[in-house]
């Protein structure tokens, strides 16, 4: 693997951030206290990430600006319709490279900061002579809304010859600056409003690592001369890790052609992130406004790279009626996740964009993605919920990849631990059935300014250090490899008797007959035959209980027939009986040994330990009693239930783990469902706590006494001192 160039990391601290980067966010930001009065401070966006836009759209226009405006005016003229396509080509940047939009009004921001009486209607005509590309984007910023509202307050001129000063110009200010400008007004904006900064905004640090594992496994092929390369972010923002993911094959190979391909919920950052495409001149690329659970803007494109920062834990309530009426979900038919989580949705929408995969085939060259989550969509829902299904789908699909556990406080929004997932249909031939895990947890420094909950970060050791680990998938303290059947489980449900005592006391009378009045004297027959002491075998004393009902006489009224007398005999259970751990199993059913399916049928594809038939029967609830076997009835309260490794058979473990604890226990024989292959409800999840847990042994006793009593002598002393 080619170690090459690796992109800077943001400047986001006053130590990693350029004077030019800051400076301009810095003025940029300042501009914002112009607005205040008519705006609170978590309004300032509406205005200012427009005025940014528009006066980068400004500069990179004016090189070509003449030229667009004499051809206006010519194919006006000859009242020419359409023309967006030709001045779009004729208007170029530096280099001479079409910028695929223009503006064909008369104004620019010096013009229009000549003339402060007509600034409203100025300003407006000068964002109407934008191709339609551009006005579209203002339509999504709803930004002659802003332009009326600052009229009214007399702000807006103030605010336009400010920005008309700020010098955006490619020369001075290039696309990665202009981005990180972007992304910084983006979270200063949010923290103001005390919102969500993660839903548009990922830290720098964590946007290269997603991209570093995402791409240094290719870098034999990304480097080749005229590669061509697609890569998509469903869940986009202000494009972050579109540019991140540019700025990386770009350092590889300036010659690699990257279209960018991306999709955001939320207007105002579909706005920036269209802008900075358009920008950046890639006209092959595309950036759509749009529901990414819903509306799939590109249904026959395939991506070759993907990676997103979904919202965690993103409720799909309102996108659940669309999504039940489809057979599956993006070619997924399994059970969906529960409807207050959907980020596993936003993965299973990515792996539907995966390019078919087949080894040695240049047409079928698979694909790759990263993507942040939370810890919930590891281990959340036990086996066959929505969210085991889908990790069991992917796992099984030998799909996943590696997950790598990022230090927590590393998000504006949130202070939880982050796990970043690489997902792909082509895994490398070391890596087959295989799962990565790498624990970055420990690998933070501190900033020496916390920015909303955000008070670590990753610095380029770290970054270099994950890498790395991932590039080599070794074991080791920070590193671990499994197969994929170590995250899997069978569970099931584990059950113990039912044992009731009997006894007829006076309370239990009452409260039986104020429900049944009617069998008082049934009762009392039945009270003379047993006595009132207590009865420990509830079978034998409930055969005695039907006995006599079957010797009263004829005037005295017994079990009533069909559902009342089901009812009665349930309450007479209920109020005479009570649960004790002394007493007798109690019966349910009773079987003939060859009804019931034991051995290999009832376990198949597993090897059972040495075993007589009896053994087995009593691990299934099957007690012999003659020629029948005897079912007891569950105790409810006892019911339990264990996760068993898949790699481990069912009986083996129940004999380790369950017997010599609750030798009365068995194996629910209905958990051993036919849909697994008889082999009990089949989950998925990955412990990050489990796998790199470190038992620190307690320090010694006589240690902790001499602390104790150090800490005692301090006391008297402190006290001695008052008292004297």
């Amino acid at each position: 693997m080619v170690d090459g160039g690796k992109s800077e990391p943001s400047e986001l601290q006053d130590h990693r951030m350029s004077a030019s980067f800051q400076q301009l966010a810095n003025f940029i930001w300042s501009v914002a206290d112009l607005l205040r009065g008519p705006y609170r401070p978590p309004q300032y966006e509406r205005v200012m990430l427009p005025l940014t836009v528009l006066r980068r759209f400004d500069a990179v226009l004016a090189p070509s600006k003449e030229a667009v405006l004499k051809r206006y005016e010519e194919l006006k003229a000859k009242n020419i319709p359409n023309i967006d396509a030709i001045l779009n080509n004729l208007a170029k940047d530096e280099e001479g490279n079409p910028l695929g939009f223009h503006n064909h009004s008369q104004l620019d921001f010096q013009k229009l900061k000549g003339d402060p009486d007509n600034i409203g209607r100025h300003l407006a005509d000068y964002i109407a002579g934008f191709s339609e590309n551009i006005r579209k984007i203002f339509e999504r910023f709803e930004f002659d809304k802003e332009i009326e509202k600052l009229e009214e307050s007399n702000r807006l001129y103030q605010v336009v010859a400010q920005f008309a000063e700020i010098d955006l110009h490619p020369r001075r200010v290039d696309n990665i600056t202009m981005g990180l400008v972007f992304e910084d007004l983006i979270r200063r904006f949010n923290e103001a409003a005390n919102e969500t900064a993660g839903d548009h905004f990922t830290p720098r640090e964590v946007i290269q690592l997603m991209v570093n594992l995402l791409l240094e496994p290719d870098t034999h092929v990304l480097t080749q001369a005229g590669v061509i390369v697609t890569v998509c972010d469903p869940a986009c923002g202000t494009g972050g890790m579109l540019a991140e993911a540019q700025n990386w094959i770009r350092a590889h190979n300036d010659q690699a052609t990257v279209k960018v391909f991306g999709q955001d919920y939320n207007p105002r950052s579909y706005a920036v992130a269209a802008s900075d495409l358009l920008i950046k001149g890639h006209k092959d690329g595309q950036v759509v406004l749009g529901n990414t659970l819903t509306d799939d803007p590109f249904p026959d494109q395939r991506f070759d790279y993907l990676l997103a920062n979904p919202p965690f834990g993103v409720d799909w309530k309102a996108e659940k009626k669309i999504i039940d009426r489809w057979p599956n979900f993006r070619g997924y038919s399994g059970k969906l996740p529960r409807i207050n989580d959907g980020a596993l949705l936003f993965l299973l929408y990515m792996m539907s964009k995966f390019q078919d995969y087949k080894a040695g085939d240049r047409d079928k060259p698979g694909s790759r993605t990263a993507i942040v989550f939370n810890g919930s969509p590891l281990f959340t829902g036990g086996a066959g919920s929505g969210e085991s299904e889908i990790r069991r789908w992917i796992i099984e699909r030998d799909q996943l990849e590696a997950i790598v556990a990022l230090p927590e406080q590393m998000f504006y929004n949130t202070g939880i631990g982050t796990f970043i997932w690489v997902v792909t249909n082509r895994k490398a031939a070391h890596r087959r059935g295989k799962i990565q895990l790498i624990d970055a947890r420990e690998r933070y420094t501190p900033m020496k300014r916390s920015l909303g909950d955000k008070r670590r970060y990753l610095d380029q050791a770290a970054l270099d250090a994950v890498t790395r680990e991932h590039g080599a998938m070794e074991n080791s303290k920070t590193s671990r490899v499994f197969d994929n059947a170590d995250f899997g489980y069978r569970r099931i449900t584990v059950l113990r008797p039912l044992r009731l005592r009997l006894e007829i006391t006076e309370e239990a009378r009452e409260r039986f007959l104020n429900t049944c009045p009617e069998l008082f004297d049934a009762l009392q027959a039945v009270q003379d035959a047993l006595g009132s002491e207590p009865l420990l075998d509830w079978n034998q004393a409930w055969d005695a209980v039907q006995q006599v009902f079957k010797t009263l006489p004829d005037d005295v009224e017994g079990w009533a027939k069909g559902a009342k007398g089901t009812a009665q005999k349930k309450i007479f259970r209920d109020c005479f009986t009570t649960v004790d751990p002394e007493a007798a199993p109690v019966i349910a059913k009773r079987h003939k040994k060859g009804d019931v399916s034991i051995g290999s049928e009832l376990f198949p594809q597993q090897t059972l330990p040495p075993m007589d038939a009896g053994e087995l029967y009593a691990l299934l609830g099957l007690h012999p009693e003659g020629k029948a076997l005897v079912e007891y009835e569950p105790d409810p309260a006892l019911k339990d239930f264990e996760n068993i490794p898949l790699k481990e058979d069912i009986v083996s473990y129940v004999l380790r783990e369950v017997r010599p604890y609750v030798p009365d226990a068995w194996i629910d024989r209905a958990t051993l469902d036919e849909q697994d292959g008889g082999i009990g409800k089949v989950g998925y999840e990955i412990n990050f706590n489990r796998v790199f847990f470190q038992y620190q042994p307690p320090r010694p006793l006589h240690e902790i006494d001499a602390e104790l009593a150090g800490v005692e002598q301090r006391i008297l002393e402190l006290l001695r001192e008052v008292t004297q």
